[in-house]
């Protein structure tokens, strides 16, 4: 099928941030792949969401070597979409993928060798069918691997010209210090940063933001509504084709207990009070640090996109509002 972008895709100029330090702006929400791109999916709705995501003004798609099912196949389905309908639109996508977790059997498929490093973004550049990534992530840090030869390994992906740009994820704020650190001196700075964050897992707070501020590195939280947690989808209970209802390795019914619950139903009142969905307020929030530069959503229908990017129509929390939303979390 023939794809013809919005042509009002660009027509909010605030939409976009500046990744740290970088000349390189990012769009405030990001479209991650790590569910909804496997085979265990429609081609058409994974196509769907892409065409959404970027109709909205969504630039930046992230991946991972294993995201699937099976892993690597997010990455080849991603190919597809770029090479059968995005193609000309290349130099307008920022494409970022990451090696770290289990892919391959034996002692070189896992954790940040140089091998495995670099044998996997060959492969993931074969499997999206691109020359290069903008962004290439060490996925964790590897504490059978001196730090020197992973941060090692992705200043070779920039210097050899598959990479422009590395970050790293899951990283503690003293492993981001010395990480960034090494890559300065190797002359490719560590562009950004992926942790988890949300009201519900608040750790980035207790140092590592103040890291990257110091060291100019941007911040993209993964999973900024708690597995979709932090939406309007729990309030009554758990719907029978809701996540939580299904065999979910990261979101489970006994997660969603009283307590929890009952700050949801209390944040909701803030939402509703500002015109939105909670989704849209825990985004907000996720993005109100100087140093986080987007935020990574994941979606299964589109709807979810257009709900998430309105989020970005009333985008400050005023201070009596952050007050409220640090009372909830600390009951």
């Amino acid at each position: 099928m023939q794809y013809i972008p919005s042509k009002d895709r660009y027509s909010r100029p605030d939409f976009y941030k500046r990744c740290g330090k970088s000349g390189l702006a990012l769009s405030r929400l990001s479209l991650g792949l790590w569910h909804n791109f496997g085979d265990n999916v429609l081609y058409e709705n994974a196509r769907s969401l892409v065409f959404r995501a970027f109709d909205l003004g969504i630039t930046h798609f992230d991946i991972a070597n294993n995201y699937g099912p099976p892993p690597g196949f997010a990455e080849t389905n991603f190919g597809r979409i770029l090479r059968e309908n995005l193609a000309g639109y290349r130099d307008e996508l920022v494409i970022s993928t990451k090696a770290g977790y289990d892919m391959w059997d034996g002692p070189y498929g896992n954790w940040g060798s140089r091998k495995y490093m670099l044998a996997s973004l060959d492969q993931s550049l074969k499997r999206i069918g691109v020359e290069y990534v903008d962004i290439f992530y060490s996925h964790r840090p590897d504490p059978k691997t001196p730090m020197s030869e992973t941060m090692g390994a992705l200043d070779h992906a920039v210097r050899a010209g598959k990479a422009l740009y590395v970050g790293i994820s899951n990283y503690s704020a003293e492993q981001t210090a010395e990480a960034s650190g090494i890559l300065n001196s190797l002359g490719t700075p560590c562009l950004i940063h992926q942790p988890r964050y949300n009201m519900f897992d608040r750790w980035i707070e207790n140092g590592l933001l103040k890291v990257l501020e110091a060291n100019g590195i941007g911040c993209i939280p993964f999973c900024p509504l708690a597995q979709g947690l932090l939406t309007n989808r729990y309030l009554d209970g758990i719907p029978a084709d809701s996540r939580a209802a299904g065999n979910s390795r990261f979101l489970k019914p006994e997660n969603i207990t009283a307590d929890k619950l009952e700050k949801l139903h209390k944040l909701n009142v803030i939402a509703q009070s500002r015109g939105q969905t909670l989704a849209q307020l825990a985004l907000v929030w996720v993005l109100r640090h100087t140093s986080v530069t987007s935020a990574l959503i994941g979606a299964s229908k589109a709807g979810q996109i257009e709900d998430n990017v309105k989020a970005m129509e009333n985008p400050v929390l005023n201070q009596d509002e952050l007050e409220s939303i640090d009372t909830i979390l600390s009951m």
